[in-house]
């Protein structure tokens, strides 16, 4: 049986690739063959299951396409930081990052082509979104990140953030699919804690995590616990006031009792000043969390600089007197395009050599 539009074979579930093989006249199994091949070996091309007969194997080729990302273009830091420029099926570009340290690697991995929530320091912000990855798609960045772990660095990945481009829970469905993927023991098979997913804060769908039972962590982009200065930066922070992301943060505690990750950016003249700090205190004793405080990768824009040395160790000194577990996190990738969406911003306005631009740019 051949259909007359062929369908991405990974949008099916392992029993809907079991119920094609009897609707076929094959064995329920092949199903599970097909299905490991897929998810667990990685495989993009049909001839490469070479435990399915040359018969079978002409079906699948009849009726579906892998649809699949390649990495189009790297860039590695001194620091062994490697920034991937990765192409989608359709010619749209995101970004993956690959992260080492002398313990471990970590996969930073985009959930969306662009963004929606305007964040006034980040480059992604300056592609509107387009559309929301594949679960594929987010799978695949993983196991492209994790054979260049082992490549690179002789080491499976060993974590993964939900950081990269995009809003990871207004592409709810496709991240939680992409994550029971990467968690499968019949596919990648990543251990839950693991792995964090990184918001820009939207309470009701915090809320629904936590009834969902999800297994891996939270982070929250907060970089201000003053609304003023919180709304300013992120426009999404109107909508969704700090006194709101408060209690679904304290829900998600009492959910889950896993404590939740501040990310915070301090900026000169911005938030770097003791009331922010007293501001900052306050709101991380509402529940169970710890403070990852980032050097600022500038997107060169000067309103947003790095602010100074002392002022960090302000911060520092303050969430510690107070008993609030907190991580200076030191910028990676500095002498490449590391802040997140540089590099496909490059691919929008430069035309990099072997980017791909995106639809509607102007060379």
């Amino acid at each position: 049986m051949i259909t007359e539009t062929k369908k991405d074979i990974r949008s099916l579930s392992l029993k809907d690739l079991r119920k094609f093989f009897t609707e076929n006249q094959d064995k329920a199994f092949r199903g599970n063959q097909v299905y490991q091949w897929l998810w667990q070996k990685g495989i993009h091309d049909f001839d490469g299951m070479t435990n399915l007969s040359k018969s079978t194997r002409t079906l699948l080729q009849n009726n579906f396409v892998i649809n699949h990302i390649d990495i189009d273009l790297q860039q590695k830091s001194l620091d062994g930081t490697i920034k991937n420029t990765v192409k989608l099926h359709d010619n749209l570009v995101i970004e993956s990052v690959l992260i080492p340290t002398s313990s471990r690697t970590t996969a930073c991995v985009s959930s969306q082509v662009g963004c929606s929530l305007d964040c006034k320091f980040c480059a992604t912000a300056k592609i509107k979104r387009m559309r929301n990855l594949n679960a594929d798609e987010i799978y695949d960045q993983v196991v492209a990140m994790d054979k260049q772990s082992r490549l690179y660095f002789d080491r499976p990945l060993s974590n993964i953030v939900f950081m990269g481009m995009g809003e990871p829970l207004t592409n709810y469905k496709n991240l939680i699919n992409a994550i029971d993927k990467i968690t499968n023991p019949e596919a990648f098979g990543m251990s839950p804690s693991r792995i964090t997913v990184s918001t820009s804060g939207i309470p009701k769908m915090i809320i629904k995590m936590a009834n969902d039972q999800v297994r891996f962590g939270l982070a929250v982009s907060l970089h201000s616990a003053r609304q003023n200065v919180r709304d300013q930066l992120m426009p999404l922070a109107e909508k969704f006031p700090l006194q709101e992301l408060a209690e679904a943060i304290q829900y998600w505690y009492s959910k889950t009792s896993k404590p939740v990750t501040y990310e915070y950016i301090v900026w000169k003249g911005i938030n770097d000043q003791d009331e922010d700090i007293k501001a900052l205190v306050d709101f991380c004793k509402i529940s169970p969390s710890k403070v990852n405080l980032i050097e600022y990768n500038p997107i060169g824009d000067e309103e947003f600089l790095q602010a100074e040395k002392d002022r960090i160790e302000a911060y520092e000194t303050a969430l510690e007197l107070n008993r609030i577990s907190v991580t200076v996190r030191r910028s990676r990738g500095k002498d490449i395009d590391a802040a997140c969406g540089q590099l496909a911003n490059k691919a929008l306005h430069d035309g990099c050599p072997g980017l791909a631009v995106l639809p509607g740019a102007v060379r």
